[in-house]
């Protein structure tokens, strides 16, 4: 009779810990797309109804992203969203341009005709698809951003090394954030010539031009996006 008490109690413990998987890579994905302000209260019985869950998943999946850093924890005041200000953008972009000046050298450094190929692909995908919501172009496209992702992923796919890959999707992820913030603002600019540009330094392997390139598509961002940032600063 325990036997059993305890395979129920191990299948419903596998029940949470899916379900928390679940909620966790949509809250996720809601935090990227601004879907809640910064220093919003994340309040259990609001997500639990947001995502069909119970408190149990909800709340393993707010301490899973609390460890990650997006989402903090108080004794007091429970979870809620990381403030933004233009000190931490600042921040995020000097280091992803370091970061870019090592993944961009070394993963042209050992590029091939399969690593080009798949670059020209990712570029078209993303070129054909509209960057902001079709129900709403005030938000950003997620299809748009998950190729835009797979596009800068792309250039740097073959660096050689899968920790300043992971690294440099978790700085991508934070910058998406910001991006997200500063959505509802009319920017003009021409994202895709910038992205063609790289994606021609990268496959002509010309390494200089690559990182100037990609650090001035960050950098220009950075600049645009900080204006916006200012407002959603902490007083």
């Amino acid at each position: 009779m325990a036997l059993k008490k305890a395979t129920r109690s191990d299948a419903g413990h596998r029940v949470v810990t899916t379900l928390a998987s679940s909620i966790e890579e949509r809250l996720r994905r809601d935090l990227i797309s601004a879907a809640f302000m910064p220093g919003e209260k994340l309040a259990i019985d609001v997500l639990r109804e947001r995502y069909g869950a119970g408190a149990s998943p909800v709340r393993e999946a707010l301490n899973r992203l609390s460890a990650e850093g997006w989402v903090l924890l108080s004794d007091q005041r429970g979870f809620r969203v990381p403030s933004v200000s233009v000190d931490q953008l600042e921040e995020l972009t000097r280091t992803r341009c370091l970061l870019n000046e090592v993944t961009l050298r070394e993963a042209i450094f050992r590029s091939d005709s399969e690593s080009e190929e798949a670059i020209v692909v990712a570029l078209h995908h993303l070129s054909r698809t509209p960057s902001r919501a079709p129900d709403d172009p005030k938000q950003i496209n997620p299809e748009w951003e998950a190729r835009h992702r797979a596009f800068h992923a792309s250039l740097i796919a073959t660096c050689g090394s899968r920790w300043l890959i992971d690294l440099d999707a978790m700085l991508f992820e934070q910058a998406a954030r910001y991006r997200a913030l500063s959505a509802r603002s009319k920017i003009g600019r021409d994202v895709q010539k910038e992205h063609q540009a790289i994606a021609n330094a990268v496959i002509a392997r010309n390494v200089a031009e690559a990182v100037r390139l990609a650090n001035a598509h960050i950098t220009h961002t950075s600049t645009l996006v900080s204006q916006v940032t200012r407002r959603h600063e902490p007083a």
